[in-house]
């Protein structure tokens, strides 16, 4: 078996996931305001689309309740880190 196989399936799911939603954004039914630049290969929008769909209400609550929990500095971990060892 290849040590690499579950980094290897955790980075396509990474990918597919992120490849969802910029797909969503350009062509699911919240995909208004939204386009691509070609030559750029990155998504577009005008700043009033960007600052609604970026919108995160509760971000400070939610950060007082989970940030704690967070490994910092040489012992933070990845996922990858620990499926390694």
């Amino acid at each position: 078996m290849l040590k690499a196989k579950p980094n290897l399936e955790s980075r396509i799911r990474t990918l597919k996931r992120d490849w969802a939603i910029v797909y969503n954004m350009l062509s699911g039914k919240d995909n208004s305001g939204f386009g691509w630049d070609d030559h750029r290969q990155l998504v577009i929008a005008k700043d009033v689309v960007w600052n609604s769909y970026i919108s995160f209400p509760y971000y400070d609550q939610l950060t007082a309740i989970y940030a704690k929990d967070r490994a910092i500095g040489k012992y933070a971990k990845t996922t990858a880190d620990i499926i390694e060892e």
